[in-house]
């Protein structure tokens, strides 16, 4: 997922500086969301491992 985010962001850059506001617009936002899943997943996966039970 991290390689998805980095992918929108770049396509974002790529588009911003060619003249894209749009297709920019469009990459930033979807690489908003795939960075929020991101950060809730790991969450989730962190909490689940704290509470898992040693052994």
């Amino acid at each position: 997922m991290l390689y998805w985010t980095l992918l929108f962001v770049a396509v974002a850059f790529a588009a911003g500086v060619l003249g894209f506001g749009g297709v920019a617009a469009g990459a930033a936002g979807m690489a908003k969301i795939l960075c929020v899943g991101l950060l809730i997943y790991v969450a989730l996966g962190a909490a689940s491992r704290a509470l898992r039970p040693a052994g």
